[in-house]
């Protein structure tokens, strides 16, 4: 492990810790969504706690970073890294109520559907939990705090990220072969050109985000275009 990761592993969680210490809190609870921009497939929200944090989990955690940041090999790794060694929530928001609510409400009750999972499992005297971005969850009774670009500050919101993105992919991986014709393993629902060609094509599915894509349906070809279950 380079200086330069080990560097960055000891400011992600230094950075909680002060947080922790500012709001006179018990414990760190992170929390981050994966997939509000995609033209297909739900929404993934997770929420991280680490109960130990020593320079065994810094080792084993060195190349934590935004997931965006990480190549899809070191994603998968930390992926099983951190459900090991965190006390975690995955939790799905349905392409249903994406576009039965919109997409951001439907992001803020993942994360705080996940949040009160982890708070449940560990029942904390006081927690705090850190929000990736600037919006705050929704009717949620617990300590919170925005953390806009949370995901390259903090270790909690940085595993949330992990967890969050590789569950969405993974699914994302298993419906593109149910459906090839989209490319999701490649795309994992983004709206690119061949995507959106093929959405012209073969029409959408049970899987796509009606509201996403209704610029694309409302072309010529809309009356031609099916919908596959």
């Amino acid at each position: 492990m380079t200086t330069k990761l080990k560097s960055k592993i000891h400011e992600l969680f230094e950075f909680d810790a002060d947080e922790a210490r500012q709001a006179q809190c018990s414990c760190i609870i992170g929390t981050d969504e994966a997939g509000r921009g995609p033209g297909a497939g739900p929404v993934f929200a997770a929420a991280v706690y680490f109960p130990q944090i020593d320079e065994n989990i810094c080792e084993k955690l060195s190349i934590l970073n935004d997931s965006k940041k990480l190549s899809e090999k070191h994603r998968e790794e930390l992926f099983e890294i951190i459900l090991q060694n965190a006390i975690y929530s995955i939790q799905e928001g349905s392409v249903e109520d994406i576009d039965q609510k919109n997409i951001l409400a439907t992001s803020l009750d993942c994360m705080r559907r996940s949040c009160n999972d982890v708070i449940n499992k560990i029942s904390p005297d006081r927690c705090l939990v850190l929000v990736d971005g600037n919006k705050k969850i929704r009717d949620f009774k617990h300590n919170q705090k925005t953390i806009v670009k949370g995901d390259s500050k903090s270790a909690a919101i940085a595993a949330a990220s992990i967890l969050a993105k590789v569950s969405r992919d993974r699914l994302m991986e298993r419906l593109a072969k149910q459906y090839p014709q989209y490319g999701w393993e490649h795309n994992k629902g983004y709206l690119t050109a061949a995507h959106t060609d093929a959405i012209k094509h073969y029409g959408v599915t049970k899987w796509h985000r009606a509201k996403f894509v209704r610029n694309i349906l409302a072309q010529p070809q809309e009356e031609q275009l099916g919908l596959f279950s």
